[in-house]
């Protein structure tokens, strides 16, 4: 899997026809649908006992301009627990961002114009250079408990978010966020490409493998969330696209 991982193409992708898409999750045995205004697609599908589902198509998030690909999944994870893992330039800009609007009391603009992982910047403890160790070049992580992201890139995740990471620019938006017991993968795409979107359901398929490890691995340890969940912060996390 890593090794497939880290080899990525550089050249920008050639337009990809709705049929090319279809196939390609036919391939796979998922279901392919384009969404209703036809400037997107969704595929949802099975791996490795894992359900997922892939949205291409217009960003939800201000810090992807464009398009952009996502991938989601329900993992059933505690309701609270909030972890999130981005690029090191998106997390220093954003970060950046937050406390100077967070510090100036512009309350208002952080809860319209910020999305809900981003305030976790402010809101929850990050984890340090040395605990991202060979991650910490390229990425940023923080969560609600600390323990449980720490466990989670520990493991044979590193080594596949490294190998991706090495392959975006570092101005490349990319996110990878537990929120309300789902999994979500976020990272700009112009444009479909089919090769791509494969390589990044691989490394999606193994982010939820490993989280529902570490979700076994708490089960009896008393797992408690921290509240530090501000009430005038609400959750937002927004739907993909509605198929037609």
């Amino acid at each position: 899997m890593l090794g497939k991982l880290s080899r990525w193409l550089g050249a920008a992708p050639d337009p990809i026809k709705p049929q090319g898409i279809e196939h390609w999750a036919q391939a796979r045995g998922a279901i392919y649908r384009r969404v209703r205004n036809g400037e997107g697609f969704v595929v949802e599908g099975l791996q490795k006992g894992q359900r997922w589902r892939i949205e291409w198509g217009a960003s939800h998030r201000p810090y992807v301009q464009g398009n952009e690909l996502r991938i989601l999944a329900e993992l059933g994870l505690h309701p609270d627990l909030q972890v999130l893992v981005l690029n090191r330039t998106l997390l220093e800009h954003s970060e950046s961002m937050v406390y100077e609007r967070y510090i100036e009391g512009v309350q208002t603009n952080i809860d319209t114009q910020t999305p809900t992982e981003i305030r976790w910047l402010v809101m929850y403890p990050k984890l340090s250079g040395a605990e991202m160790r060979t991650l910490d070049a390229r990425f940023g992580a923080v969560a609600s408990v600390k323990p449980w992201l720490q466990q989670w890139i520990e493991g044979p995740l590193a080594p596949a978010l490294l190998a991706a990471g090495q392959q975006l620019s570092e101005k490349d938006p990319f996110v990878l966020a537990v929120a309300r017991g789902r999994l979500t993968l976020r990272l700009a795409m112009p444009a479909p490409d089919l090769d791509a979107m494969g390589r990044w359901l691989q490394l999606f398929v193994l982010a939820a493998q490993e989280a529902s490890r570490v979700a076994g691995e708490w089960q009896d340890s008393g797992f408690a969330p921290t509240s530090t969940r501000a009430s005038a912060w609400p959750d937002d996390v927004r739907s993909g696209p509605s198929p037609a």
